[in-house]
């Protein structure tokens, strides 16, 4: 599947992409609050598309440990002018990162191509509202919901666990009229997992990139790369955020999901150059 049509713009994936982190909100855990204002929102989005991003994740809602959740009404509000705004102004694909069907529906209309969803189209109406927008679905993993996923995360197999849960949402949009062509994969690293689980899941991407669809992989700034570090602050983990997505994408992943666009599409086209080589 060397392209995916996001609405209208073709995703080459015959090479790693970069999706730029485009937080809407006051307490996401690394820029919470940085470019909730308009203006502030739209030139972070112009810089992360000059820096190389292939797609733009646009997200109202913050999905970190302990986060609080937001009405549909206040998600739309955050995310739908800027949305349209940067429909209107960048060729760059956007996406919308959110649960919330009504949120998915009027985000594609503005103009989104793409819809990340942390619960996997598992939320009511999810279902039909990605089936009716028609545009490529990421279909992440977590174990248990944002505001307690870390308190005690245990897993068997984490990584069977983990195939498992994504062969079965896999199937459910392929019976609910969701082309397989249209589904990405999420394994979800730090949403419901010890970094030991993080590492396994790191470790063993490709049986992940095994079941057929892209592989998406957001591991930017998180706590596990604080946990490495010794406690490293989140101002602290670029290195750390750069090498795990050159990691992720050696190992199979066809999207990184990142803050630090310029310096991750910098490696990542140094790691797929050396894998395409025969």
């Amino acid at each position: 599947m060397p392209f995916l049509n996001c609405g209208g713009k073709p995703l080459d994936l015959s090479s790693p992409q970069v999706m730029g982190i485009l937080n809407i909100t006051p307490d996401s855990f690394s820029d919470g609050g940085v470019f909730f204002a308009r203006e502030a929102a739209l030139r972070r989005a112009r810089q992360m598309y000059e820096a190389g991003a292939a797609i733009i994740d646009v997200g109202g809602e913050s999905t970190r440990p302990g986060a609080r959740p937001v009405s549909a009404q206040e998600e739309l509000d955050r995310v739908i002018p800027i949305i349209e705004a940067l429909h209107a102004e960048l060729p760059v694909i956007l996406s919308v990162d959110t649960s919330k069907a009504e949120v998915m529906r009027e985000a594609v209309r503005a103009g989104a191509g793409m819809i990340n969803d942390v619960y996997a189209l598992r939320r009511d109406g999810a279902l039909d509202a990605a089936r009716e927008c028609d545009v490529p679905v990421c279909l992440m993993h977590m174990q248990g919901e944002p505001r307690t996923m870390q308190q005690e995360p245990r897993y068997g197999d984490v990584v069977q666990e983990v195939l498992q849960f994504l062969r079965q949402r896999i199937e459910t949009c392929r019976q609910a009229g969701i082309a397989r062509e249209k589904l990405l994969i999420d394994p979800g690293f730090g949403f419901g997992k010890r970094l030991q689980h993080n590492l396994q899941l790191m470790k063993r991407l490709p049986e992940l990139a095994a079941l057929g669809c892209p592989v998406l992989v957001g591991v930017s700034r998180k706590s596990m790369l604080g946990s490495l570090l010794g406690g490293r602050p989140v101002e602290g983990r670029l290195h750390a955020s750069v090498a795990a997505a050159t990691l992720a994408v050696w190992l199979g992943a066809a999207i990184v999901r990142v803050h630090d666009v310029g310096a991750t599409v910098d490696a990542v086209k140094v790691a797929a150059a050396v894998k395409q080589i025969d």
